[in-house]
């Protein structure tokens, strides 16, 4: 019989009200699991003005090292700015480090991929920052897979700004718009950071519109799981 999820889940957030979303996410994939939370925005706010800098991965590093000895038997970075910094990291702890987009990355490629389809998919960010790690994610999971998937990485014009002024209504329906555009021409369709998540809904696509949150929580609840099988996390 597979174990329940159990243990500690540690998660990493850039964006403060991105804590809550994956609490409510948690408690229906792993109730009753632990879980700590740190939070902080000056690693987007520096990845966005500045790039990944080796500042931005050591507070990464330090971060997710301080959540390992909280106690957390797997960590998650649910920024996807910070994904390439995320696995850096994993590299150097003992604890599984997991990247909010991979899951998501790998769906697309298998969409994108399957008989019939056009071998196209469409990552969108509002933010420049988070396009270029998604949009590599998504290539290396094609290259992993031996899939011949061409990726098409475009930013949502002011949407972040919309966002950042207070108006997240507005902000959705810039990208629920762009996802429709995309669409004409791809597989899927990628939403590469989690604030996108709520845009998914109104938008009316005719291919799959992919978010990071539940393929990140569904990960994160397996590698609990596999730590209380026992097995190689």
């Amino acid at each position: 019989m597979t174990a329940a999820p159990g243990g500690t889940a540690g998660l990493l957030h850039t964006v403060p009200a991105l804590a809550a979303r994956f609490d409510a996410d948690l408690d229906a994939a792993a109730p009753g699991v632990r879980r700590v939370h740190v939070v902080d925005g000056w690693l987007l706010a520096t990845a966005v003005a500045a790039g990944v800098t080796p500042e931005v991965e050591a507070a990464v590093l330090a971060h997710v090292r301080h959540l390992a000895d909280a106690g957390a038997d797997a960590v998650l970075v649910t920024c996807s700015s910070i994904g390439e910094a995320a696995e850096a990291a994993g590299a150097r702890v003992a604890v599984p480090v997991l990247r909010v987009d991979a899951a998501m990355a790998g769906e697309a490629v298998r969409l994108a991929a399957a008989p019939g389809a056009r071998g196209r998919v469409a990552v969108l960010a509002t933010l420049a920052s988070t396009l270029g790690p998604t949009g590599r994610l998504v290539e290396r999971a094609a290259l992993d897979a031996g899939a011949d998937v061409a990726v098409d990485a475009r930013v949502v014009e002011g949407a972040a700004a919309v966002r950042d002024a207070g108006d997240g209504d507005r902000a959705d329906d810039l990208v629920a718009r762009a996802v429709a555009q995309a669409a004409a021409d791809a597989d899927a369709v990628v939403l590469a950071q989690a604030s996108m998540a709520g845009a998914a809904a109104r938008a009316h696509a005719s291919v799959p519109v992919l978010t990071s949150p539940p393929g990140g929580v569904a990960a994160l609840a397996g590698a609990l799981v596999r730590g209380a099988d026992g097995g190689p996390r």
